[in-house]
């Protein structure tokens, strides 16, 4: 029996909100060839739906103008500390009470040196030792040189920083606009973007472990020739994200795709649905038993059913005049049923790509596998596409997730996933 629309609304009305929608984030410029990013990252905040404020050091001002911020953001630019704008003259404070989390982008070593010491002398740095700690998040990405990032101070800095609680983003590896290349260099914006949401979002999953698989697998015929199906990976990894973020230890296990890992997320990349099984194992005896208990396997991967009895050693070639080459199948091993009969095991979600019937196969593959929850969607409709609507099934009933981006479907699945678990 289908559980209740109104039900399934009040019973997540208590979930706090995912990500950047109303939060309000104050961006933060120091001085760095780096800031051209952070024009970048503004405007992604601004689509996230983020509210912004805008705080820039004399120094920055001389990589991106406070105009260029300006009509990005279509605020004020904030850079004296006796601004007269806010009332009081208190900018310090009353930027600090306003936001949720200051991201600092680029931290330059100057100003890392300072905040690590408490030393006032800009409203950057003013504003960050007066903002409220414990609801006001304090996140840098880090951007110099990079003997400036290896030397001792810059070291002993950042772990002072780190003890007061600062989230470090960063630095990277790559090519620095000095010509060298090593750490030091600025996150790119995306990956900023993401570290907010990771930080912002609820966590519902805290303390947990989640295993996914995700994308299809290739089944080779012989070393250049294959046999796979059109999954693009996007819900899994949608899913490991929203996982993260709402803060599960997350284990990612991809077929071949093309996808950047989520933040936060480690990942393991397979190629043949052997090669999935064999990772999946590992992952889990590498857990202790508790820890499986308290564990979320999510199985998203379109996995092959079959393969190919034997793999030839050489392209097989097409002989003019011949038929074509019959091929011999073997089942594949069934990832999700042999965790589900694990003992202990953790909580298991399936997976189905249905083409018809939904409600019937999916809640006959439920039951088959004796898995409590059970996500499906039709196929073919949904395979490289960024938006999808699924089916849930437990043994409450059934729920529909109506269409919408696969990244919302995620963040949906895992607070039914949390609800369940409570």
């Amino acid at each position: 029996m289908a559980q209740d629309g109104n039900e399934l609304i009040t019973k997540h009305a208590t979930m706090p909100p995912w990500g950047l929608e109303g939060k309000r984030i104050l961006v933060a410029v120091s001085a760095g060839v780096a800031a051209y990013k952070t024009c970048i990252l503004v405007r992604a905040l601004i689509r996230a739906g983020a509210m912004i404020k805008i705080v820039m050091t004399e120094s920055a001002r001389a990589f991106v103008s406070a105009e260029t911020f300006q009509a990005l953001s279509g605020e004020p630019v904030y850079t004296d500390l006796w601004d007269d704008r806010v009332s009081n003259r208190m900018a310090h404070i009353e930027l600090g009470r306003w936001a949720d989390a200051i991201i600092i982008a680029p931290a330059s070593a100057d100003l890392m040196a300072r905040l690590a010491h408490g030393i006032c002398n800009d409203l950057l740095s003013t504003l960050c030792l007066a903002r409220p700690r414990d609801r006001c998040l304090l996140l840098i990405a880090p951007a110099m040189n990079k003997e400036m990032w290896s030397h001792p101070a810059t070291q002993r800095n950042a772990a002072i920083l780190e003890k007061d609680a600062t989230i470090f983003l960063g630095p990277d590896r790559g090519d620095q606009a000095c010509g060298e290349t090593g750490d030091g260099r600025m996150l790119e914006p995306d990956d900023l973007l993401q570290a907010l949401e990771h930080a912002l979002s609820p966590k519902f999953l805290a303390g947990r472990h989640c295993l996914i698989t995700a994308g299809p697998t290739f089944e080779a015929i012989d070393p250049v020739r294959g046999i796979t199906n059109r999954s693009s990976g996007k819900m899994g990894f949608a899913i490991a994200r929203a996982a993260s973020q709402a803060g599960a230890i997350v284990h990612l296990i991809a077929g071949p795709v093309s996808l950047k890992s989520p933040w936060q997320v480690h990942r393991t990349d397979v190629v043949s649905a052997l090669d999935m099984k064999q990772a999946v194992d590992r992952a889990l005896e590498s857990m202790q038993h508790s820890v499986i208990e308290r564990s979320i396997f999510i199985s998203v991967a379109a996995v092959a059913d079959w393969r190919p009895a034997e793999i030839a050693s050489q392209k097989i070639k097409k002989q003019h005049g011949e038929s074509a080459p019959s091929l011999q199948f073997i089942e594949n091993p069934d990832i999700l049923a042999g965790v589900a009969a694990r003992s202990p095991r953790p909580f298991c979600v399936g997976f189905a790509a249905e083409s018809e019937m939904l409600h019937e196969h999916g809640e006959a593959k439920r039951k088959k596998k004796n898995i409590p929850m059970l996500a499906a969607n039709i196929g073919h409709e949904t395979f490289g596409q960024d938006l999808n609507q699924l089916l849930l099934l437990d043994a409450r009933g059934s729920r529909s997730l109506p269409l919408a981006t696969k990244e919302k479907l995620a963040q949906q699945l895992i607070e039914a996933i949390a609800s369940d678990l409570t």
